[in-house]
């Protein structure tokens, strides 16, 4: 990928690349240690499989966007869907995407899209409440702890400060109780639901909650034998199943349109 360009949001530049030479239609969410660079090739091979294009951006914090500027709340992922993402969308003129999010960017579209109209949603690793398989990987992770610092400082600016926002908020008491249940609660998206079998972060509970709450269509894929980051280490058959649902989701005449949380009509 090319050198970022650079998007003002609030008092933050956001580092962004677009990806692909056709109608702009995916954006991307990474992770919550993630960066552009670090999905690696597969928003291109994605736009490739599709024929369109697509944004991919460093939250602030992560990358080459600007640094934190205060601790992470409680909040932090309804602050970057329905503002950052918000701005960032509007920003570079976007309409109704279909979101293609990783772990805390797969929670980041699902919130967005309870408030904005959106094209479909692909959740890779998702998490819609704080599970003991969550906060016993991070805990298990930061014994390692500097080794990892050492490889994300490749990637981001401020890697030692990101990685102690992400362990910190994670392992907070008053973050224990996080749930985003009843805000999902009769969505209307065209859902890809995609984990892998041997997740670390994460059990596939966390996609049936997601399959009770919501009302749209839903597809899901368990990657056999695939972490937490089945994009990276199985990406032949991941790849296939978002491009074969992006493809579906934007063919002329697919009912795409978003309902967002509360405003669906009666029925199924």
């Amino acid at each position: 990928m090319s050198s970022p360009q650079r998007l003002v949001v609030g008092d933050a530049e956001i580092a962004y690349e677009i990806v692909g030479a056709g109608p702009f239609e995916l954006v991307f969410l990474h992770e919550g240690l993630g960066s552009i660079e670090l999905w690696r090739d597969f928003p291109r091979d994605v736009m490739a499989g599709t024929g369109v294009s697509g944004l991919v951006y460093d939250r602030q914090g992560h990358g080459r966007s600007s640094p934190m500027m205060h601790p992470r709340s409680v909040e932090y992922l309804h602050e970057a869907a329905l503002e950052e993402l918000a701005v960032v969308i509007a920003g570079l003129g976007i309409e109704r995407p279909v979101l293609i999010g990783h772990s805390d960017g797969a929670t980041i579209a699902l919130i967005h899209a309870t408030r904005h109209p959106v094209g479909g949603l692909v959740l890779i690793a998702p998490h819609v409440y704080v599970e003991p398989a969550a906060t016993e990987g991070i805990t298990r992770t930061d014994r390692s702890a500097e080794a990892l610092i050492a490889r994300l400082e490749r990637y981001h600016d401020h890697g030692r400060e990101l990685y102690s926002a992400w362990r910190d908020i994670w392992l907070a008491a008053d973050f224990a109780d996080w749930n985003i249940e009843s805000e999902i609660r009769g969505m209307n998206v065209p859902m890809l639901l995609l984990q892998g079998s041997d997740d670390e972060y994460g059990t596939l509970e966390q996609l049936d909650r997601i399959e009770l709450a919501v009302e749209g269509p839903v597809e899901r894929v368990v990657v056999t034998g695939a972490g937490h980051s089945p994009h990276l280490t199985h990406g032949d058959p991941t790849t296939e199943a978002v491009v074969e649902f992006v493809r579906r989701v934007l063919a002329p005449g697919s009912e795409t349109r978003s309902q967002p949380a509360g405003e669906r009509p009666t029925g199924r």
